[in-house]
């Protein structure tokens, strides 16, 4: 039964990307927002779910390697797998807002999660922590990006705001456009918990440690519904929807998942985790170089390659890391 709702998920997985995208971009044509802004919100919770849900099972288990390597490897997997598959589909044009904002605030995320991960080195106590004060600190974060987004999405003389979304989106009723984004989202979300318990099933079967599974095959069935949103809205040349949602999900994950986690108990880490933080902060930094790289700001099907080329060598390094 595990195996026939792991394949089962896949197909709710891409159904439901399709009908969040439809909706969320319908809503976003009636009240005049951007798709950037939709994505950056309500995709972004949508599509953050399953790490929500894994992260909260984890926290109350106490599985903090399980739940720190899902966010971690969710994020590496959002920009290197998700937006390179997605540069593959097409060619993705980035906004001056994004690589001006949404990226450095996410690049900062990390770097904050990193010295609060680590701060007891600087102190005699024993033993690493994200304590339930860091998580609180995340997410009064969390709380100052989201006041920052309606802000911006309110403000219609700022151009996040007022680019035209494509005349060929569809215009449903506010109440038809809420049952997708809601069966979409139903869908996302039991479709990426069946396949992470069918891959979490299979790779235990094969005695592979839980920190490891956290990092690939939890972090990669987490970030299926990123994966194949952003790849549906990058097809559908909605580039907009495509990056915010990544870009989006990263600063969610790390202010509000792994904050909320944090709160409701103090995750112990890992000296070893610091090289998946540097790793998180490589893959920002090459985001950048990508969108600096050229005539215009876009991530083109070379960089895609790049991007999916270095991953590939990420899992590598974490098989060899055991």
């Amino acid at each position: 039964m595990v195996y026939v709702l792991f394949v089962i998920g896949f197909v709710l997985l891409i159904k439901g990307a399709d009908l969040l995208v439809d909706g969320a971009s319908s809503l976003a044509k009636r009240y005049s927002l951007s798709e950037l802004v939709i994505g950056l919100t309500i995709v972004s919770f949508g599509t953050s779910t399953p790490e929500l849900i894994v992260n909260i099972f984890a926290s109350f288990s106490g599985s903090a390697d399980l739940a720190i390597g899902n966010i971690f490897g969710s994020n590496i997997a959002n920009i290197l797998l998700i937006l390179g598959c997605s540069a593959l589909v097409r060619p993705l044009p980035i906004q001056r807002s994004i690589y001006f904002t949404e990226i450095p605030i996410s690049l900062l995320a990390t770097f904050m999660v990193g010295f609060l991960a680590n701060a007891n080195l600087f102190v005699h106590t024993n033993g690493l922590w994200i304590s339930r004060y860091d998580g609180l600190m995340l997410l009064l974060f969390f709380g100052l990006f989201m006041t920052y987004i309606f802000v911006v999405a309110r403000d219609k003389s700022n151009g996040i705001a007022t680019e035209s979304v494509s005349d060929e989106i569809q215009i449903m009723s506010v109440k038809k456009s809420m049952i997708y984004m809601a069966l979409g989202i139903i869908a996302l979300f039991f479709g990426g918990k069946w396949i992470v318990d069918g891959a979490v099933h299979m790779a235990r079967e094969i005695g592979l440690s839980e920190s490891f599974i956290g990092l690939t095959i939890i972090a990669v069935g987490t970030s299926l519904p990123e994966l194949v949103t952003s790849m549906v809205a990058a097809k559908k040349g909605r580039a907009d929807m495509a990056i915010g949602n990544v870009i989006g999900s990263n600063i969610f994950n790390l202010f509000w998942i792994l904050g909320l986690s944090a709160v409701i108990k103090a995750l112990p880490f890992d000296v070893i985790n610091n090289m998946d933080i540097l790793m998180l902060i490589f893959a920002s930094t090459l985001l950048i170089f990508a969108v600096i790289n050229g005539k215009k700001p876009v991530v083109s099907r070379f960089e895609g390659v790049i991007f999916v080329a270095v991953y590939v060598g990420y899992l590598s390094y974490l098989v060899l890391r055991g």
